[in-house]
């Protein structure tokens, strides 16, 4: 069956151009890691239903991680924004342990200590020296069960997150990042923003914090990932630190599907805040529903956003930092009035989103919206066998080169068994396959996203989301062009 992508339908007012692509060698499977045969990876659940797991390879330092379910995604009305405040209050004063006392205990320890708020999960995580893991595991259980919440901290938290929400309008592709998600899945799910409103940063009290910590942070929700231990060694710590919690009867967290409705939303650059250095820049971003982290394509959708590239018009790389991608060498080699070109790839339990940004002088605005329908229409119609290739070797060593990094691959672990019930998959089973992808599955995927026939759970409507930010006359009527394309239905 013919498919409805137009390509010819929006090139004729674009310049023209032509780039021959080089050849490339082919790189050998080469990994830094243990055979993962030798140290079998299971989860594994204590009587009161936390999960937990461990990768035993032994290194110099050791991991702790813990992974709630929770983050913006599965916030109900009444907590609406307090994900943004708990990453602010990890790793500070504990029910057991002063805020002086902890910075104390965690400078002697050294190491690394984060928390992250996501969309789906909160991450808490510590790499330590292998004989101060039990100090650190103490630690980040009291910051995880037991943070110390005040008023004077919420008030600083508060002027710290509302100095937050000022500072992305400076960010544009942050900015129309975070707006992407809340027009593709409308007032659902993945559209609940990762920013607490400022109207409700000044109604979060003690008692709303107590809430959230009740209502997610319970042992069938939280996920424990540990690297460099033995399996054994890892049960006990786990034992110690979170088997006296009591089985929850709290329900689980939503299992409501993420609703793709797709959308358009414009900002008008004269009603925004003033930037100063982006006064003389407008930007656009078009994007259309993805993959979830379970779906078997997902590997040629990552082998799609390494494919087309991208990034900013100046850049001290080569080669080897994708300066022969296909958004690189069509468009920032090509006109001088694109200052930023980008795919991006975000996959979620049961969803995605998969698009381009782009940052173009206002002059040339008109041009932005035909550039990157272009360049998604190519991705469905055509693609070497060269650029295959160089795309699956750049996916594959950016999976094996992050994963050298401790926390990372402790992420890593914790983040699959969380999302995948428990599953693991192997950077070696990764490798093999995004190897076994051809040109054929990657025009394959790239149709089936673009064409909005990705069939989640959540039954998308497959439209196109569209976000501009500048003179909403000057850059034109984006969805008729889509329309026109054939991108989305």
């Amino acid at each position: 069956m013919k498919l409805p992508l137009n390509l010819r339908s929006n090139v004729g007012i674009l310049p023209s151009y032509k780039h021959g692509l080089k050849s490339c060698l082919r790189t050998k499977n080469f990994f830094s890691t243990n055979e993962l045969e030798e140290y079998p990876i299971r989860s594994q659940k204590l009587d009161n239903g936390i999960t937990y797991v461990t990768d035993p390879r032994p290194g110099h330092f050791t991991g702790l991680g813990v992974y709630v379910n929770a983050g913006s995604r599965y916030e109900t009305k009444e907590l609406t924004g307090i994900s943004h405040f708990m990453d602010r209050l990890a790793f500070q004063g504990t029910k057991y342990t002063s805020v002086e006392d902890m910075k104390a205990k965690l400078e002697i320890l050294g190491g690394n200590y984060m928390c992250a708020t996501s969309r789906e999960s909160m991450i808490y995580q510590t790499a330590v020296f292998n004989e101060d893991f039990k100090k650190m595991a103490k630690l980040l259980s009291e910051t995880v069960l037991y943070p110390e919440i005040s008023e004077d901290g919420l008030m600083h938290y508060r002027d710290s997150i509302n100095y937050e929400n000022s500072e992305l309008w400076t960010k544009p592709d942050a900015l129309l990042g975070e707006l992407a998600h809340v027009t593709a899945f409308k007032n659902n799910t993945l559209g609940n923003s990762l920013l607490c409103p400022p109207e409700k940063a000044s109604s979060v009290t003690e008692d709303s914090i107590h809430s959230y910590l009740e209502h997610f942070y319970h042992p069938k929700n939280m996920t424990l990932a540990y690297s460099g231990i033995p399996e054994n060694v890892a049960r006990n710590i786990t034992e110690e630190f979170y088997g006296h919690l009591p089985k929850s009867n709290q329900p689980p967290v939503s299992s409501e599907y993420s609703h793709y409705t797709g959308g358009s939303m414009s900002i008008n650059k004269k009603e925004a805040p003033l930037v100063p250095y982006q006064q003389e820049f407008s930007h656009v971003l078009i994007a259309m529903e993805g993959l979830s982290v379970t779906d078997p394509d997902i590997y040629a959708l990552a082998c799609l956003q390494f494919l087309l590239g991208g990034g900013g018009s100046f850049s001290a790389g080569g080669p080897g930092k994708g300066m022969y991608s296909r958004l690189y060498l069509d468009v920032l080699n090509q006109y001088p009035w694109v200052e930023t070109c980008m795919a991006f790839n975000h996959s979620y339990t049961d969803s995605g989103l998969f698009g381009i940004f782009i940052t173009i002088l206002d002059d040339a605005s008109h041009l932005a919206a035909p550039i990157i329908i272009r360049e998604l229409c190519s991705i469905a119609m055509s693609i070497s066998k060269e650029e295959a290739e160089r795309a699956k070797n750049q996916l594959r060593s950016s999976l094996l080169m992050n994963l050298e990094s401790r926390m990372i691959s402790l992420e890593d672990l914790g983040r699959q068994v969380q999302t995948q019930n428990g599953d693991y998959i192997s950077p070696r089973e990764m490798c093999e396959r995004i190897e076994s992808l051809t040109p054929a599955d990657l025009t394959r995927v790239a149709r089936r996203v673009l064409t909005g026939n990705v069939n989640n759970p959540g039954k998308g409507t497959g439209k196109p989301t569209i976000l501009t930010h500048g003179n909403e006359n000057q850059i034109g009527d984006i969805l008729s062009l889509c329309k026109k394309a054939g991108l989305g239905k």
